[in-house]
């Protein structure tokens, strides 16, 4: 059970992503329009003094607290930006990027796994990172979603992370995701369709309240291989995935052509789309909902929400980022942390 303080629960973990993008900016933006909003505590696991600079940078006035643990957090969210110091201090530039920024922000990725595991924090919601700064440095892991399971492996054993991204009435899943195009159709097997749908379902039931969920799967070719004219996936892996998770008692359509689906009227008759791939899946939604889409990772024993952008180097420091997807990250982490809470 998470620790309470005055019947408060504990604060979300935010981490500081890549400091040379907008993440200190849209935190910033985030806290200050805390009340406004009525968002929940969370502290900031980064570098105080440069929240700071990237205060002045953008025209904001934010009193920033450092705390030693996630309770003292709580104590002062209403009047100051508490932050956990981190042990490197960061010197980047709004817009730089530097791979030295690796090490600190991949310690506060561990940390907010760590206090998130052991309830001293709700939830953790991860600002945007950059992969290929992280891979430079040594990082060998293809995306902050796969770190996260490793980092939540338990007996040996590594879950399934899948990654959920909800906006603008929409709820879409990818079963490969950070894989080259050329790769997907031997990624794509029965047995993956089948797990990413198990989990999909059953964080759908048990987080969101979704009792039988209606999941929608996708083709991988156009117009759903057309028969078997335009690629055999859809005949020889998907439809008996398929078959096998109708006989499992889950409510499941496909293979659905994607050209067609994302349509208002064809959408609103599924509770998740199943896509088949990484941009097949987050294409519609961006383009439904840009600036209030968020990355849900299902499968996980922690609660993860995220920003669905990038690092946008060209907004840092300018004071024009959009922290509205951060915002939603944070009420949705909040939300399911509150129906875990209950469920417990």
């Amino acid at each position: 059970m998470p620790t309470f303080v005055n019947n408060t629960p504990p604060p979300l973990a935010l981490t500081m992503g890549d400091p040379a993008g907008i993440a200190p900016d849209i935190t910033l933006q985030a806290w200050c329009e805390r009340e406004a909003l009525g968002l929940p505590a969370f502290i900031v696991l980064g570098d105080p003094d440069l929240l700071s600079r990237r205060a002045r940078d953008v025209g904001v006035e934010v009193p920033i607290e450092k705390v030693r643990d996630a309770e003292a957090a709580s104590e002062c969210f209403k009047d100051a930006l508490p932050v956990y110091p981190l042990h490197l201090p960061v010197s980047v530039e709004p817009g730089r990027p530097e791979a030295t920024s690796a090490s600190t922000i991949i310690e506060a990725i561990d940390i907010g796994v760590a206090w998130t595991r052991s309830r001293k924090a709700s939830a953790l919601v991860t600002n945007p990172i950059n992969k290929k700064l992280l891979s430079e440095a040594g990082f060998s892991h293809p995306g902050h979603t796969e770190y996260l399971a490793e980092l939540c492996k338990e007996n040996g054993i590594t879950p399934k992370p899948v990654m959920l991204l909800t906006g603008g009435g929409l709820r879409v899943v990818p079963v490969t995701v950070h894989i080259p195009l050329k790769d997907i159709s031997a990624a794509l097997t029965e047995e993956n369709i089948i797990e990413t749908v198990e989990i999909t379902a059953r964080d759908l039931r048990d987080s969101f309240q979704v009792p039988s969920p209606r999941i929608g799967i996708l083709g991988l070719n156009p117009h759903a291989g057309e028969d078997g004219t335009i690629g055999l996936e859809e005949i020889e892996v998907i439809s008996p995935a398929i078959k096998k998770l109708k006989s499992c008692g889950l409510d499941v359509s496909g293979p659905l052509p994607a050209d067609a689906v994302f349509q208002e009227r064809l959408r609103e008759s599924y509770d998740v789309l199943i896509a088949m791939y990484h941009d097949q899946a987050l294409i519609p939604v961006k383009t439904l909902a840009f600036d209030s889409t968020v990355n849900v990772t299902l499968g996980l024993p922690i609660i993860r929400t995220s920003p669905d952008h990038g690092t946008a180097y060209e907004l840092a420091g300018t004071g024009k980022a959009n922290p509205g997807s951060l915002v939603e990250s944070l009420r949705l982490a909040q939300s399911l942390s509150a129906r875990k809470l209950a469920l417990a």
